[in-house]
């Protein structure tokens, strides 16, 4: 399918210094929502804005609340919309992008037309005619041929509903959301304005007692004919399952101006109208008082129409996607690419409100911010390439998300690992924090306090007492690795995460000078050997006592199968995860020729996960293979055409806060972070003729990074890199040495 000489065809990689203007390309037209709303990318095609912290989502998880979660495909949960659904029961109004668990889903409005009816299963209906863009979302609710639009700023949510003549209602449901938490406040002031809260909070299923408010202020364009508040009993079918059925009658109180307090509560607006009129909702969010909501409304949306506020938000996604210009390529091609860095620009997401308040990890407190508090860090995912996109793209982002990731250490003691909105979700192993701070200031972001980050890095390295974020580090250190007999879930991949953290804090610490912690942790970071198998040549699950788990199945694991020894994962798919080392798991493997022949295996056997984030850099492997690189461009463009299209499945997996994007738009750019805190890229052909990477000047001296792409018929593979961005400059390489790093000086 690829000939040597059209793999290496030249590769030209320029910086220019120059001063030009800014570009006029608009990519907009080429953001697709719906790619990755099916085959479980979790993704939602609803409106939002950059980073935004409301989003306006259809919600068709239709009757999810009387169904038992435990006994549910968690695709039909983790998020409100599935593509191939096809009853709406409304438009909630927080919601995540991208991920494998279930959180928020609330604040749900919802137009119908006719009898006023509650019960979302009543009340829902099929809907045709969908459109998505950046920005905005529309659909006709074929029940009532009601044209509903929906758009979004920053901390508010904006639908436009279109109703024909006669009775009309809009429901704001706070009973509905994607997981079991209950509980919620509701008080109409007036019949123009709500207020209220829901609580949210139970990620996975998981610790309820952990959850916490969402408020919000509902203003309504017109007023409204009649209002009123409703609210359903509900029971519990059992301690085990936890799981709640209708049992009763909804109460319906009409004209209630009063707060009402509960479970399954509501509230409704109805209109009679005359002549077919259009009423637009406008519903401010804070997660930290009604007030800052109020005033998130007022400072974003003010007495904005639903088009102004649409023309802004476009605005800022066309500014937000122009950093990357592309040439070449087919529209499919350029649709995706565009749409992935649409989708990094979702999580992670902002917290604080518009006057800077937010609240506090684990304090109680509401804390204060003159920069931006980012929330949503998904790190065991992010931190293999997304952070490093970030870097790149978008510096001062990244820093604000590097001095979230502090604050949330001071206020509670620890680095995060999968915090949700100031709560600490414990989700997946490792220690990813440590590499997303080592990776940035490594890459020449060192605008924030390093003393205070190597700081936390080392607790989480070294107290092996209560430890949330290292379980099982006391043998760790003692042994080099995780005992499958140990309480420690997934030892094998558990130790592989140690091991990447701790090369991390070893290249921060050789950078800061501390040469004891460099070598400390240097020799830490080789753990992984402890656990290779000459036998079977896998890393495999051994005993604390440093005898082999006897049961040891290379292929039980996968597809989220339970596995004593890994993580999400099996055997295969865990064995090249060693990016801080691949010249010395080769020489485990007995050199060149084994590890090429065990990466083929991987491939030709079908172990390979593409969903899967351990996985994502072994295409690129072949680049660490003297004379084979070529199969590294061979096998990325393979993977990019196998599992990557323009369509709702167009996504291999959960798109996890942007990780699976940002391998994608790394992977058609032609490069690759494939070194965690190392400040280094690897090559493969770019997709696209030409790339033109707008680079941050405030951050970085040269404005644009352009990589093109000529064929001119030679079999090598040709690059020119500007000294100002790299260590040294480099030009012309044969195959047989293929440079397999390039070093960024950023």
């Amino acid at each position: 399918m690829f000939s040597v000489k059209n793999i290496f065809s030249a590769v030209i990689v320029c910086i220019s210094v120059q001063i030009s203007a800014q570009t006029n390309f608009d990519p907009l037209p080429y953001v697709n929502p719906f790619i990755g709303t099916s085959n479980y990318g979790a993704t939602n095609p609803g409106a939002i804005a950059p980073r935004g912290m409301a989003s306006v989502s259809p919600f068709n998880v239709a009757g999810r609340i009387d169904l038992n979660p435990l006994e549910k495909d968690s695709q039909w949960l983790s998020n409100p919309y599935v593509h191939q659904n096809q009853f709406l029961t409304g438009f909630s109004h927080v919601n995540m992008s991208g991920v494998g668990c279930p959180d928020l889903g609330v604040i749900i409005t919802m137009p119908t037309t006719g009898e006023l009816k509650t019960n979302h299963i009543d009340y829902g209906t099929k809907y045709s005619e969908e459109t998505a863009e950046a920005g905005y979302y529309s659909a006709k609710l074929d029940k009532y041929n009601i044209k509903a639009e929906a758009t979004a700023s920053t901390r508010a949510g904006l639908t436009r509903y279109s109703f024909p003549a006669g009775k009309s209602n809009i429901l704001l449901n706070l009973g509905l959301g994607l997981t079991n938490e209950q509980g919620a406040m509701v008080h109409v002031i007036s019949s123009t304005e709500i207020e209220g809260m829901r609580m949210v909070g139970s990620f996975c299923y998981n610790n309820a007692e952990a959850a916490y408010p969402v408020y919000f202020i509902a203003k309504f364009s017109k007023p409204a004919d009649d209002f009123g508040v409703w609210k359903t009993p509900y029971k519990y079918e059992g301690e085990e399952a936890q799981w709640m059925t209708y049992n009763g009658k909804t109460r319906i109180k009409e004209g209630f101006t009063r707060e009402v307090i509960g479970d399954s509560i509501g509230a409704y607006m109805t209109y009679d109208f005359k002549q077919p009129e259009q009423v637009e909702v406008k519903i401010g969010v804070s997660y930290v008082s009604i007030e800052n909501a109020r005033e998130n409304l007022e400072r974003e949306v003010s007495n904005a129409s639903f088009e102004e506020i649409l023309a802004e938000t476009k605005n800022a996604w066309k500014k937000k996607l122009q950093v990357a210009e592309v040439e070449g390529g087919t529209n499919d091609e350029k649709t995706i690419f565009y749409t992935a860095l649409y989708h990094t620009q979702i999580h992670p997401n902002i917290l604080n409100d518009v006057n800077g308040e937010y609240p506090e990890i684990a304090t109680g407190k509401i804390g204060k911010t003159e920069n931006t508090r980012y929330t949503t860090f998904s790190l065991w995912d992010t931190y293999r390439n997304y952070h490093q996109l970030m870097s790149l793209l978008y510096p001062k982002e990244q820093l604000d998300m590097v001095r979230s990731m502090l604050e949330m250490y001071d206020e509670n003691g620890w680095l995060p690992k999968w915090e949700l909105n100031s709560t600490e979700t414990f989700t997946m192993v490792g220690d990813p924090a440590a590499v997303v701070l080592a990776d940035t200031y490594l890459r020449g972001l060192t605008d924030f306090d390093i003393e205070k980050a190597y700081e936390a890095m080392l607790k989480s390295a070294l107290d092996t007492t209560e430890n949330p974020l290292r379980p099982g580090l006391k043998e760790y250190i003692e042994n080099g690795y995780i005992g499958v007999d140990t309480d420690v879930e997934g030892p094998v991949s558990t130790t592989q995460e140690y091991n990447i953290a701790d090369y991390a804090i070893a290249q921060l610490a050789k950078n800061l000078g501390k040469k004891k912690d460099y070598k400390t942790f240097l020799k830490r970071s080789e753990g992984y050997k402890k656990l290779y198998n000459p036998k079977t040549a896998f890393l495999q699950p051994k005993n604390s006592n440093g005898s082999w788990y006897k049961d040891f199945d290379p292929l039980a694991g996968a597809n989220f199968a339970k596995n004593p020894g890994y993580i999400e994962g099996n055997a295969w798919q865990y064995l090249f995860m060693v990016p801080h080392d691949i010249d010395g798991l080769k020489k485990l493997m007995g050199g060149n020729a084994q590890f090429e022949s065990k990466l083929d295996d991987l491939f030709a056997k079908d172990q390979f996960d593409m969903a899967n984030e351990p996985d994502f850099a072994y295409g690129y492997l072949y680049n660490f293979i003297s004379g084979k690189e070529y199969k590294a461009s061979q096998r990325i463009h393979q993977l990019i055409n196998k599992y990557w299209k323009n369509t709702p499945g167009g996504i291999p997996g959960n798109d996890d806060t942007g990780t699976m994007s940002a391998w994608i738009i790394y992977s058609m750019m032609g490069i690759y972070p494939i070194t965690p805190a190392e400040p280094v890229y690897t090559f493969v052909t770019p997709t696209f003729d030409k790339i033109t990477l707008h680079l941050d000047q405030d951050i970085y001296p040269n404005k644009t990074l352009m990589i093109e792409n000529k064929s001119e018929g030679k079999d090598t593979f040709k690059l020119k890199i500007d000294e100002n961005f790299v260590k040294k400059p480099l030009s012309e390489f044969p195959i047989s040495n293929f440079p397999k790093k390039i070093y960024f000086n950023q």
